[in-house]
């Protein structure tokens, strides 16, 4: 990373709390590079032998889809809790049930239907240590930071999606996949020991009282509500489960069409992938020089150009073209969630954000599962190139349409950026005192996922 990339993050890694929970952090994402790979392994090998792709499904699903469960039943006891705690209990929870399956393993109990079920366990608490994660960058940093921190946060889960398939292969190959599943949950308990040491529970309540007035009712109220009530915020929610759920198909479509429309082998499969990561983690890295741009047209930007960039891929052209234009979607595709988390930030007080974050998560976690179960019958019915074609076009007329309503003069809260509900420490302009500051060493800190 050259120095010029570089500046828009140094004050994110100029913080004292942030900077120690950084290695934390990215230990977790590795461990989560490594499980994309493990994950439906370990299903294969569990599987009884006519049952493999259904249990493989469902292992799937039971690492990501639970969270949502999980955000609308536990947001009476999770809704006040600061950022810190939020993401240091998720991953606690996802250390511990990821741990039990080797410890099944050993212990010789572990068969198809409990490794699902610890899976479940692993992700029920998955949008509230998200949100918790960026609640906490909210509470400690000013608000003209919170794209860079957004992006960089992000920058480790892209370069581990490069870095931890491969090294997943050659653990695989010499421990077997129940290990690999172990170290993804040692990477856990050492961020939820990162967060219990960095981020005191002490000094997390302290941030917690200055961000919540007394009396303050939104933080009482649920994550969904308090979108509903914010047209903005429901908008941004709406695009962005549109524009989740329309790739969806793709993870179906674009292996068939490798193998029966290219000829090709998993290699290209493979490289399309990689290009992807390459241009993600890139488009990462650039996200941070994106805090001057105008955010909800920038996203309906990033929206059509993802669908453009996916063009060459539904039109069938050859791999030398179609490979870098998937590089592009990859690029293009990466500031997408920081840019929006970061007007979540923005809308949402710091009293609320929790609960509107894991509300933003639990919604958006299902979108792109949703999606690749319409790319089944779709591929099936109308072909891989037709599919990918139709997804393209219709993700671009997205971007489109959302690029013209975020232009619309006069359209309620199209560039406002005043918040919902009650101000956290950072939202006032200008210097913060020293006094109250939650970054001193020793002193008031918060933690997350």
């Amino acid at each position: 990373m050259t120095p010029a990339m570089l500046l828009p993050y140094r004050p994110v890694l100029g913080q004292p709390v942030l900077r120690r929970l950084l290695p934390g952090l990215a230990t977790s994402a590795l461990g989560d590079g490594l499980a994309l790979v493990a994950v439906t392994w370990l299903a294969l090998q569990l599987a009884p032998a006519g049952q493999r792709g259904t249990w493989t499904a469902f292992a799937v699903a039971a690492y990501t889809l639970p969270g949502a469960a999980g955000t609308v039943l536990l947001g009476r006891w999770l809704g006040g809790r600061s950022g810190a705690q939020l993401a240091g209990w998720d991953a606690t929870v996802r250390a511990a049930a990821l741990g039990a399956i080797p410890a099944a393993h050993l212990a010789g109990v572990l068969d198809v239907r409990l490794y699902v079920v610890l899976l479940a366990v692993s992700s029920l608490l998955r949008p509230w240590g998200s949100a918790g994660r960026f609640t906490l960058v909210a509470e400690l940093l000013p608000q003209r930071h919170h794209l860079a921190a957004n992006a960089l946060l992000g920058v480790f889960g892209q370069a581990a999606t490069i870095v931890g398939p491969p090294l997943a292969g050659l653990l695989i190959a010499w421990a077997g996949a129940v290990w690999v599943i172990a170290v993804d949950a040692v990477s856990f308990a050492v961020l939820a020991a990162s967060y219990r040491l960095v981020v005191r529970n002490r000094e997390a309540a302290a941030v917690r009282d200055r961000a919540a007035p007394a009396g303050a009712g939104p933080s009482r109220t649920s994550g969904f509500r308090i979108i509903g009530r914010d047209r903005s915020l429901l908008g941004l929610l709406s695009l962005s489960f549109a524009f989740f759920f329309l790739f969806g198909p793709f993870y179906v479509a674009m292996p068939v069409h490798v193998t029966d429309d290219l000829h090709a082998s998993a290699g290209t499969l493979a490289a399309y992938y990689t290009a992807f990561g390459v241009g993600s983690l890139l488009g990462g890295l650039l996200t941070g020089h994106l805090r001057g741009w105008p955010p909800r047209t920038t996203l309906a930007g990033i929206v059509a150009l993802f669908g453009a960039a996916l063009l060459p891929l539904g039109l069938g052209a050859p791999v030398v073209l179609s490979l870098p234009a998937f590089a592009l979607a990859g690029l293009v595709w990466a500031p997408y969630q920081p840019t929006a988390t970061a007007l979540f930030q923005r809308r949402a007080g710091a009293v609320d954000l929790p609960r509107v974050l894991a509300a933003n998560g639990a919604v958006t976690v299902l979108a792109v599962p949703l999606g690749t179960m319409l790319g089944g019958p779709a591929t099936a019915a109308f072909g891989a190139r037709p599919t990918l074609l139709a997804c393209a076009v219709t993700i671009l007329a997205l971007g489109l349409a959302a690029a013209t309503t975020a232009a619309r003069p006069g359209r309620p809260g199209a560039q406002n950026t005043e918040r919902t509900g009650p101000a956290g420490p950072h939202d006032q302009p200008g210097p913060h005192a020293p006094s109250a500051r939650v970054d001193a060493p020793d002193r008031v800190r918060p933690g997350a996922t």
